[in-house]
């Protein structure tokens, strides 16, 4: 919905912001229907909510189901809607062709115009009138195949088996086969193939109109000779070089693959199965762009739609390699499980993670994409975006987020590492590869179902190149970035976060068994250390500070922090409450317990309907006398005071709640934690019951990284009297500003903090954000969300806004997520509301709970101001909102499919 400002900022107000159009990312959700046009050299999808989508043109949407197929003519001024009906009763076929479709405009941003005049709307009509002696039940019309040299006549088939040749001026000739499935043309005319039920195709000759009855040329079943499921869609391409080219859908055996999703591509003697993750939609072949010979068509690429993916392959590569896809790549290849915005990524970090990419991939195609119509608009974007994706097998995908084209660019492994059973699944996948028919995996398989794989939590230092990616099973790696492949040794640590705390046995999962020895390991982010925490709860929180050589992960048990350089455990932190048994039983293991959160949850509900009404009957006298003098007041007071908004009751929440205990946000700052005189590396941790722990770091200088250990002392307790679980945490310099990550001051790359006047902390809770001074830790300022809005916050962050005008002029702002889906906008460290928008859906829980935002907003007129995107069915979607005014903002939201 639109924004709704709010008075308090000069520059964020009525006209700053507006809410813009939208455009997806990754693959749309549903297909339905595919067609191509040869002279645009366009492609269209339409799914089953109605969209119409054209690429590389913008999408359009429809209003209906997308039934028919949409057939694009030589200019888009001549696309029409094309349905074939066959009406059995009657015997009569009826064939029609609608008015053509606006012509569009070619470029990004294309829209509906006019037709000319020359091109004028025709409406045509063939009916061909079959005698119901000759064929009682027709079936429906399965196949309509234009002439292609000819259009004067067609070629209709029939479900029952019947085959018209259907010329102008000419009786119809008529040909009675089995079950038909699909019919096609040679390039010359003079031979059609025709698919079956059977699993089998037979070739016939176009012969002469005096001839009435036809033997097929050639008719085989590729798969047989045992029961074959049916062909759904065949191809025949000639080739000038050689062999043509047949391609079909389905003809599996029907015993043994029949539950296979495979296109067939047969040219002589060679034949490749391509074998697909989910149910074929539709595919079609492209010609190359030089004019063809006659008589032949010379077919360069093989498109393929698929449920999950769109997959183009080259006809003209021995081998028929994959075409990489500049879009429409699949994101839920695996299941999203976390994911991290990474912004201004340095050339050669970037150039770095292109080439271990390109490295991965030998098989892959060197060939352009073969879909090159129309012309991009877009201007290149200045800065290099990188979005990060956790998967459930235990893969994290790198991916180009800087434009609107989300391009895979790395895929990372961590199931390797491990003993699992991905092995054996390899082992008989390379086994099958063997067998008949010649199967051929379009995507990787993926490793083993091991749900303790799952990545969780995922952290990058984008200038020295290393990562942090945690796992399901406590599982914490810290990787670096190699340019090198190599085989070294992975060291172990374990850190026990119960402390040996008495009373408490794990009931969950077990941790996965790193595997012994030196390992290989590909160019690209390779493992140096694990560090496995006990018990082995999933990471809930995780912080990578590499100029000090530390990192912080928290799970629902506890925290610790890890010196990877020395490889040494530095502190562990238990945080389970007496009564956190609930913490004790594992992701996986929870039936138990379902009943126990069932009953106290109508004890909470039953024991706040109590005190209601214990309250309204105890205070109704002094309540009305409390109303009259508020109403008194009101009246009283001057028009321009502000009136304090009404603020709703909160109770402090129950200190025994289950899974208190969960680790929600970690945070690393150089801020005055002992005295106002002295600063230095601390570390924050904030939990589930709303508690803050803070500890002083003694970091050794870089020089004496290897002599000295780092050292923690704990320095602050704080516990938040509503008891709220603590979603952020950080920290503001004397101008208020958010202190600088790591190595950006060394490098040039930000101002330094203000380090003369005194710190502030910002702690950000489920229902309200609370700013304290350091390092008395004494309240500055706070606004209750919860009381004033009714809703409690979900994701939050600190994001600098940068000026139209003066890319030097920013400006910080506190950005907010809430249940209901509204992004609020509030300025620090005054905390004043300025703007809020409707942006997801409150029913979307997925959504709201994945939402990640960047640090930077876009200083560039070209980019969003206000973006939000967001995965459904596994399409990223990117909501726009253009500042009208000086300052930009820009948010991205994923959304793990099964979260």
């Amino acid at each position: 919905g639109p924004p709704v400002p709010l008075p308090g900022h000069p520059h964020l107000g009525q006209g700053g912001l507006e809410w813009g159009g939208t455009v997806e990312h990754g693959f749309p959700s549903q297909p339905s229907a595919l067609a191509y046009d040869p002279a645009l050299r366009v492609m269209a999808i339409g799914t089953k909510a109605g969209a119409v989508k054209l690429y590389p043109f913008p999408r359009s949407q429809g209003d209906k189901w997308l039934l028919s197929l949409l057939v694009l003519g030589p200019s888009l001024s001549q696309s029409s809607w094309a349905s074939g009906a066959g009406d059995a009763a009657s015997g009569q076929g009826r064939f029609g062709v609608s008015p053509p479709l606006p012509q569009t405009q070619h470029g990004a941003d294309a829209g509906p115009r006019s037709p000319p005049s020359s091109c004028s709307p025709s409406i045509t009509r063939v009916t061909v009138v079959l005698p119901t002696s000759a064929c009682a039940a027709l079936g429906p019309v399965e196949s309509i195949q234009e002439h292609p040299r000819d259009g004067s006549r067609l070629l209709i088939g029939y479900s029952r088996g019947l085959v018209v040749l259907w010329e102008q001026n000419t009786p119809p000739r008529r040909v009675l086969l089995q079950q038909l499935e699909s019919l096609a043309w040679e390039q010359s005319g003079k031979s059609i193939v025709s698919s079956h039920s059977d699993g089998g195709y037979m070739v016939w000759a176009v012969s002469g109109a005096g001839q009435k009855t036809q033997q097929p040329v050639m008719s085989t079943i590729p798969y047989g000779p045992f029961p074959c499921k049916a062909i759904s869609k065949i191809l025949w391409r000639t080739c000038e070089s050689g062999n043509p080219f047949i391609i079909f859908n389905g003809g599996m055996p029907r015993a043994s693959y029949g539950d296979r999703h495979c296109v067939s591509v047969l040219q002589g003697q060679t034949l490749a199965t391509l074998d697909f993750t989910s149910r074929v939609i539709d595919f079609f072949t492209v010609q190359s762009p030089s004019p063809p010979s006659p008589g032949f068509e010379n077919p360069r690429a093989l498109v393929v739609l698929v449920e999950e993916e769109l997959v183009a392959i080259d006809l003209q590569t021995p081998g028929w390699p994959t075409i990489p896809a500049p879009y429409l790549a699949p994101l839920h290849s695996s299941a999203i499980t976390c994911s991290c915005h990474v912004s201004n990524v340095p050339l050669k970090l970037w150039e770095r993670i292109i080439s271990a990419g390109e490295q991965q991939s030998p098989r892959l195609s060197s060939a352009a994409w073969p879909i090159d119509g129309g012309k991009n608009l877009a201007q290149e974007p200045t800065q290099r975006g990188l979005l990060l994706t956790g998967h459930e097998d235990g893969t994290v995908r790198f991916w180009d987020a800087s434009g609107v084209s989300l391009k895979p660019l790395y895929k990372l492994g961590t199931a390797n590492i491990f003993q699992t059973d991905c092995e054996h699944n390899d082992s008989l996948n390379q086994a099958g590869e063997e067998e008949w028919p010649p199967f051929r995996k379009v995507r990787s398989p993926e490793p083993g179902d091991d749900p303790r794989l799952g990545v969780q939590k995922i952290a990058l230092c984008k200038y020295t190149a290393k990562m942090v990616v945690a796992g399901t099973a406590g599982q914490v790696l810290v990787m670096e970035l190699s340019d090198e492949k190599s085989e070294h040794a992975v060291s172990v640590a374990t850190v026990d976060l119960l402390q040996d705390r008495e009373g408490f046995t794990w009931k969950g999962h077990d941790r996965l068994a790193p595997r012994n020895g030196p390992l290989p390991f590909a160019p690209g982010f390779q493992p140096s250390v694990l560090v496995q925490c006990v018990p082995p709860a999933a990471v809930t929180a995780v912080t990578l500070h590499s100029e000090w050589n530390l990192v912080a992960f928290g799970t629902s048990h506890g925290f610790g922090l890890f010196d990877y350089y020395r490889r040494n455990p530095v502190l562990a932190r238990c945080t389970l409450h007496p009564n956190d048994s609930l913490a004790m039983e594992g992701p996986l293991s929870r039936v138990k317990s379902l009943k126990k959160s069932l009953r106290q949850s109508f004890r909470r509900i039953r024991k706040s309907r109590v005190s209601g009404k214990k309250r309204l009957n105890a205070s109704s006298p002094s309540s009305k006398v409390q109303e009259a003098n508020a109403q008194l007041a009101e009246q009283a007071g001057p028009p321009e005071v502000e009136m304090t908004p009404v603020q709703r009751r909160i109770e402090p929440r129950s200190a025994d709640d289950s899974l208190s205990g969960v680790v929600r946000c970690l945070y690393f700052a150089d801020t005055f934690l002992r005295d106002a005189a002295h600063h230095g590396p601390t570390m924050w941790a904030g939990t589930n019951s709303g508690s803050v722990f803070a500890y002083a770091l003694e970091v050794p200088s870089q020089e004496k990284f290897s002599e000295r250990a780092v050292e923690a002392v704990l320095g602050k307790e704080i516990q938040l009297m509503h008891r709220a679980p603590v979603v952020s945490i950080a920290v503001l310099d004397g101008r208020g500003n958010p202190l600088p990550e790591p190595y950006e001051v060394s490098r040039d790359l930000a101002k330094a903090p203000d380090m003369q006047g005194s710190h502030s902390m910002l702690i950000s809770s489920e229902e309200q954000f609370k700013v304290f001074t350091l390092p008395k830790v004494s309240a500055k300022t706070k606004f209750k969300l919860t009381a004033h809005e009714g809703c409690r916050v979900r994701k939050v962050a600190l994001v600098s806004l940068a000026s139209a005008g003066s890319e030097e002029r920013l400006e910080n702002c506190l950005a907010c997520l809430t249940n209901l889906g509204d992004i609020h906008i509030f300025t620090v460290p005054g905390l004043r509301p300025q703007v809020h928008y409707g942006c997801i859906r409150k029913e979307d829980i997925s959504g709201i709970a994945s939402c990640v935002f960047t640090k930077h907003g876009q200083g560039e007129g070209t980019s969003p101001a206000l973006g939000v995107m967001s995965l459904v069915d596994g399409t990223l979607s990117l909501a726009a909102a253009p500042r009208r005014g000086s300052l930009r903002l820009f948010v991205v939201c994923v959304v793990p499919p099964n979260l």
